[in-house]
């Protein structure tokens, strides 16, 4: 019998958006990542008195009225916004007008760890002051994770088009991501708006400190003195299309989306383990059709976190018999939750495009115990053409995805 059966379409980036402390919109993020910029401050969004440090890396300079249109700002969360904000950036840097954009399938899928748990904040900050009379029903309206991604719907007027909110906690990007390259390469969908956000909260914020993991001033991730992680907000969605798509209609192309590997352990409620991760790198690998050696850097998940650096380091020298540059942009954005390794992910589509390895930051001496090099400091220029970007979750969630430059023909 014959097959109908046709072979599985190439998925292309063709559009970015970041929300970032370090740079609004592409271009900003790009410079912020060359410069190897710090978004690092003390947190201004809830009250830290008690707390013995409470950096954090907060953005100041966003305004959601430049970006969302169709909706008023106040019906959404801050996460939301800054979702429907990156998409908005995704959609205008990818050169797609939006008449075009709402005849397509798309799928929006957008990952978080908190949704809008900044406003349960709120909430229950409320009822606990002044009573069960203070609830504000427009801040219960609008606190739903799914309004994560319904809400890039609502803005963009996306008819044929499916709608998830990923809640892999911080590696969500990467699984949203995921998803998007799976519907586009099976011809499910025709375009997909990916990636994670989160903003700043107490609770997140609390939590982290409660378990020993906030560094009191910078993070420094494989650093021999870090001393944990700052807790960061924004969002990353890329714009995905199939390369025939992009092709007809004379897209600039970022980076090819190669493959991704995904596991879940479930060993320990927040520890990493190495194996377990080991064998997430190595099924990326297959599935994108790579080797070790093929990888330029690794954007790795680096908290900056003891238990976290070494784990990881560890897990790469298992699978890279000569571990390639690997670094850390939490160094600069602080960790981002839902929206880490979206915008990793977006960094390594413009290190790809521009060709650099963006910086560690913060980085004094290299823990011997990773044995890595982190590219300290400076942004190291370099041919990029296939970049690995690790992405590590509490209850042991792993996302590793491969990116490529896309070439002419039907090879990398």
């Amino acid at each position: 019998m014959g097959s109908d059966r046709r072979s599985p379409r190439r998925v292309v980036i063709t559009g970015l958006g970041a929300v970032t402390s370090i740079g609004i919109g592409p271009r900003e993020f790009l410079a912020g990542l060359r410069a190897g910029r710090s978004g690092v401050k003390p947190i201004s969004s809830f009250d830290t008195r008690g707390y013995a440090h409470s950096n954090g890396c907060e953005i100041d300079a966003f305004d959601p009225g430049e970006w969302i249109e169709r909706i008023d700002p106040a019906e959404l969360g801050r996460a939301s916004q800054f979702s429907v904000a990156a998409a908005r950036m995704a959609v205008e840097d990818s050169g797609m007008e939006q008449t075009v954009l709402r005849r397509r399938r798309s799928l929006v899928s957008v990952g978080t760890t908190d949704g809008e748990s900044r406003d349960l904040d709120d909430l229950m900050a409320g009822q606990l002051e002044h009573g069960p009379e203070s609830l504000d029903p427009r801040i219960a309206r609008r606190s739903a994770a799914q309004l994560l991604s319904t809400s890039v719907v609502r803005e963009l007027a996306l008819t044929r088009v499916q709608a998830v909110t990923i809640p892999t906690a911080c590696a969500a990007g990467n699984y949203a991501i995921g998803s998007g390259f799976d519907a586009i390469r099976t011809d499910e969908v025709d375009i997909a708006l990916c990636g994670g956000a989160d903003a700043v909260c107490r609770k997140t914020f609390t939590g982290f400190y409660r378990l020993g993991t906030i560094a009191p001033e910078v993070s420094q991730p494989f650093d021999a003195d870090r001393k944990g992680i700052l807790t960061g907000e924004g969002a990353g969605i890329l714009l995905m299309e199939s390369l025939e798509s992009a092709r007809e209609r004379g897209a600039r192309i970022y980076a090819e989306v190669l493959g991704y590997g995904l596991n879940c352990d479930a060993l320990h409620p927040v520890a990493p383990d190495r194996d377990s991760l080991a064998a997430c790198i190595r099924l990326a690998h297959d599935n994108a059709g790579v080797k070790p050696e093929d990888i330029d850097f690794i954007s790795a998940h680096g908290t900056g976190t003891k238990s976290n650096d070494v784990t990881e380091a560890g897990a790469i020298r298992q699978v890279f018999p000569v571990p390639p540059p690997t670094v850390s942009i939490k160094s600069m954005l602080g960790h981002t939750m839902g929206a880490a390794s979206a915008l990793a992910s977006a960094a390594c589509a413009l290190a790809i495009t521009e060709g650099f390895i963006p910086p560690t930051i913060n980085h004094r001496s290299t823990d011997p115990e990773c044995g890595l090099d982190p590219v300290p400091n400076r942004a190291r220029p370099s041919e990029v053409r296939i970049v690995q970007n690790n992405a590590l979750a509490f209850a042991g969630n792993n996302a590793v995805l491969i990116l490529g430059r896309c070439a002419s023909d039907g090879g990398r």
